[in-house]
């Protein structure tokens, strides 16, 4: 799980071979209709733009504080960088190792 300020990206390799999208946003940190129709609008857009570069993962975006004073501007940032550090960590994880590469020892 990545942990942002006001959401956590959980994640699980998938078999599909894209990446899915779940999006969690409760009525306790979001009381009205509106409020959560709008993050799920901006997680699905953030989503659908990342896709292509994102490994075959299933994800779940979760608010997990209250949005009193962020703007969409600010939702957004989030959501891509929560969706960066998954990539950058995904990529380091099955990083293959280059021929002359000092950090892999050879029997």
């Amino acid at each position: 799980m990545l942990r942002g300020r006001h959401f956590a990206l959980h994640y699980s390799p998938n078999s599909a071979g894209t990446p899915r999208l779940g999006l969690v946003v409760a009525k306790k940190l979001a009381k009205r209709a509106v409020q959560r129709n709008l993050v799920k609008r901006l997680g699905r857009d953030v989503f659908r733009h990342a896709q292509a570069s994102l490994p075959s993962y299933d994800l779940v975006l979760r608010l997990s504080a209250k949005l009193d004073d962020v703007t969409k501007r600010g939702m957004r940032e989030e959501m891509i960088d929560l969706l960066g550090r998954l990539n950058a960590k995904v990529n380091a994880t099955h990083r293959k190792p280059v021929q002359g590469d000092s950090s892999v020892s050879v029997p």
